[in-house]
């Protein structure tokens, strides 16, 4: 996704047209990925600039993750498709750059999709094609004052790893309007055709087509509704079955930037019902927010509520036998992405995370965990287990072996006859920087400080505390990763998530509980290093 804030940026590199021949980060298999800061268990490209991630699908036993990159760059350029294949959804394998810009343009965000019944012709029956839906963005038209985005589809039949243009692109060119953009294509069982979600300005555009080559309008949606602090980008629409209801509703994504509740950039959702030409958001999901969601706002509709969770997307083609929804996305915001202190790459990915639609207080609530998968990187000579304890005021956690800026941690707490005033877990290293997070039951607020985690001056909007409004009984249940620059927070089974990024000096060391104000019981505390994944 692109801000507004980075059009002198692109100015400056018009003329920078990149070289069309060259693999994914020269040396791109030879990296240690040991740099400050590098990620350890998140995926990040092996060098040059990474945002959005797009073209998600499944195909014969691979997870194929592209995304935004510019690799002649650790700054935002001429937009290609980067490309990384995994078969567990934790390791991954670096790819040679998918698509390439043209004289079309550059090549922004987009979606793929398995064409088994060959509705395109782009293929055969007997090996149907892979087929990547993408905008794209023609600077020159823009410079000049023309509308520069549309889409076009490219495709593949050796398992993604080479993509051929379709020779009569743009497929769908924009009707006058500037933002038209990052295309998310699916199949609708119903009536069996395929159908495109496209933000555009302010709203999201429904398209159907027969044969993924030719697009008619069908509906638009939310001029009115949901948070409007930026433009929109990035949707995704799908449906998902409540499990304690039997009940199957629409759910679509919608990114923002900025007007995130945190600031900057986010992802918002609504739930509904679908037909194949209208999405109807259900009554609750009717609130119209002009510039961001607050701790006092009735708009609490976010995929997470970090500062650092944005563009993120499902998988498509996931079997039936496994019949996940799976999400990524992409661990920055745009307010500071360009200038953090990273060298060599810049951006990594969220943790790929399951969504489950849950009935909860006559609405739906979308929840994000973990996926299992990431349970094998547990070093289990490491892990460490406490006894249940009841405390007050800070206690330090004996970590034992556990590399705290690596690792997996698993916090139970149970609030005693009264609540605390605030319970806060903080990492802190021996420079005396420090990250804290907590709960506030009084405010009904969740927090994530990071203004003393180490360096914060490439950016006076990255210090601070972000909020999120919850409520919970007597427990709290924290299940939090911690993988050298980023710290990724699900609370209650994923009620609430968090995502920050953070630039400490040197690797935390000491865990800390703080109950101020009451007792607490912490009844299960577990803590496991996790390995690397290059």
């Amino acid at each position: 996704m692109r801000s507004k804030l980075f059009i002198l940026l692109v100015l400056a590199m018009a003329g920078c047209m990149p070289k069309n021949n060259r693999p994914m980060g020269e040396g791109a298999g030879s990296t240690d990925y040991r740099e400050p800061w590098r990620p350890q268990f998140h995926f990040s490209p092996a060098s040059g600039w990474m945002n959005d991630p797009n073209g998600m699908v499944y195909y014969d036993g691979e997870y194929h993750l592209f995304y935004q990159h510019y690799p002649d760059s650790t700054v935002w350029g001429p937009m290609h498709w980067g490309h990384a294949i995994s078969t567990d959804l934790v390791h991954w394998q670096q790819m040679p750059i998918a698509i390439y810009p043209d004289t079309l343009g550059w090549i922004f965000s987009g979606s793929a999709v398995l064409d088994a019944e060959n509705s395109s012709g782009l293929g055969t029956a007997e090996n149907p094609p892979l087929v990547a839906i993408y905008t794209y963005h023609n600077d020159l038209l823009g410079r000049n004052g023309q509308n520069p985005q549309s889409q076009g589809i490219a495709y593949s039949t050796d398992k993604g790893r080479s993509w051929t243009k379709y020779p009569g692109n743009p497929v769908l060119k924009s009707p006058g309007i500037n933002d038209f953009r990052d295309p998310k294509v699916f199949l609708h069982q119903e009536t069996q055709k395929w159908i495109m979600a496209l933000a555009v300005q302010d709203r999201i555009h429904f398209y159907s087509s027969p044969d993924l080559l030719t697009w008619s309008f069908e509906s638009d949606f939310g001029k009115d509704l949901g948070a409007h602090g930026g433009v929109w980008e990035c949707p995704d629409l799908f449906p998902m079955v409540v499990e304690e209801i039997g009940l199957t509703k629409w759910v679509l994504l919608v990114n923002i930037n900025p007007g995130g509740p945190n600031g900057g950039s986010a992802n918002q959702y609504f739930v509904g019902d679908f037909d194949g030409h209208t999405f109807t958001p259900d009554p609750e999901f009717l609130t119209t927010l002009e510039s961001g969601a607050t701790e006092t706002s009735p708009f609490n509709n976010w995929v997470d509520w970090g500062r650092d969770n944005y563009a993120g997307v499902t998988w498509s083609n996931i079997p039936p036998s496994d019949g996940r929804r799976l999400l990524i996305g992409w661990m920055s915001n745009w307010q500071y992405a360009n200038v953090v202190p990273t060298s060599t790459w810049r951006s990594a990915c969220t943790l790929v995370r399951e969504l489950k639609l849950v009935h909860d207080h006559n609405s739906f609530l979308l929840v994000s965990r973990p996926v299992s998968e990431l349970q094998t990187l547990r070093d289990t000579a490491s892990h460490v287990k406490l006894p249940p304890e009841t405390f007050s005021g800070e206690k330090i956690l004996d970590a034992g072996m556990v590399t705290l800026s690596q690792c997996e941690m698993i916090l139970e707490f149970e609030a005693g006859e009264n609540l605390p005033d605030t319970l806060e877990i903080t990492l802190e290293n021996e420079l005396n920087e420090r990250y804290n997070f907590g709960y506030d039951p009084q405010k009904g607020l969740l927090y994530s400080n990071r203004s003393n985690a180490g360096g914060t001056g490439f950016s006076d909007q990255f210090a601070g505390t972000a909020t999120a409004p919850f409520k919970t009984e007597k427990s709290l249940q924290l299940h939090l990763f911690v993988d050298a620059a980023s710290i990724e927070i699900f609370v209650n089974g994923g009620q609430r998530v968090m995502t920050e990024i953070l630039f400490p000096s040197t690797g935390f060391k000491t865990l800390k509980v703080n109950a101020k104000g009451a007792e607490v019981t912490l009844n299960q505390a577990e803590l496991y290093s996790l390995r690397r994944i290059w």
